[in-house]
């Protein structure tokens, strides 16, 4: 991991940084959609830390669950070891959801309300910290200069390609917000969304295969899609939305702070990451 401060007794590193940056923006998207829509907003302030504190143990487990069982079998120690990286975004999103139904259902709030307003802020902090990651992909064929050398070889910046592909996700979900046809559906289309995005960013990363080349993140993502499907069945009879006007105000101005963000998503990246 890239190193960005050391104060000899303290250590910030890009990653972490950037982990923590799309938390704040999560949590900051999420409070002002909470007051927004009526909803307790020190409630939404407190579900979407315990979203994120869940999403980063079920990122870690679900990394040693799916990709490396006997290595932390045989090195119990390591589990914790978290800063030698070792997370699975698969595995974040069952965590931070299972801890937000948890914290829902217990507060008696309501629960797709605050899984549609939570989605767009998810996939938000997705597309920033996704910048700190250092797990580049597979060697290029041909020499882009979009490529980043290392260890001698070129290989693709998957990351940017996600985060790219984050950005215009929750540019969708922003402006589907106020015009779901029920409950719950940006939450489905985020999950389906996410998970269609990472098996084809996945086609250019290197984890272990199934079958070629088809690896373990696939299947993860089949089984997301799947989920999303099902529940988008269960969700749509059961929570109906009336219909709303088809607004186009505000579009516009999505497509340009979404477009800023991703320009100067890119120009970090390569500035840190780059060489």
């Amino acid at each position: 991991m890239k190193l960005l401060f050391d104060f000899g007794f303290f250590e910030i590193y890009f990653f972490g940084a950037m982990v923590a940056l799309g938390g704040l923006a999560g949590i900051l998207l999420t409070v002002w959609q909470a007051r927004r829509k009526g909803l307790p907003p020190d409630k939404a302030l407190d579900l979407t830390v315990w979203t994120l504190l869940g999403g980063i143990v079920g990122a870690r487990l679900g990394y040693i669950l799916f990709y490396s069982p006997m290595y932390y079998v045989q090195n119990p120690l390591d589990i914790v070891m978290i800063q030698n990286g070792g997370l699975s975004i698969h595995g974040g999103i069952l965590g931070g959801s299972l801890v937000a139904i948890y914290y829902i259902k217990r507060n008696k709030l309501p629960l797709w309300q605050f899984a549609d307003i939570l989605a767009p802020s998810l996939i938000l902090g997705q597309a920033i910290g996704r910048i700190g990651c250092d797990v580049f992909g597979i060697p290029m064929e041909g020499v882009y200069p979009w490529g980043v050398w290392v260890g001698g070889t070129l290989v693709h910046p998957v990351q940017i390609y996600e985060v790219l592909l984050d950005y215009s996700l929750f540019a969708y979900l922003w402006l589907k917000r106020d015009r779901a046809k029920y409950q719950g559906q940006i939450f489905v289309h985020y999950l389906i969304g996410y998970a269609l995005i990472r098996g084809a960013v996945e086609f250019l990363r290197t984890n272990p295969v199934i079958i070629d080349p088809f690896s373990v993140s696939h299947l993860l993502s089949l089984i997301t899609i799947a989920a999303g499907f099902f529940l988008s069945l269960a969700l749509k009879t059961r929570y109906p939305l009336p219909p709303v006007m088809q607004k186009k105000s505000g579009m516009v101005t999505t497509i340009v702070i979404t477009a800023i963000g991703m320009i100067l998503s890119v120009l970090l990246f390569f500035s840190v990451q780059g060489g």
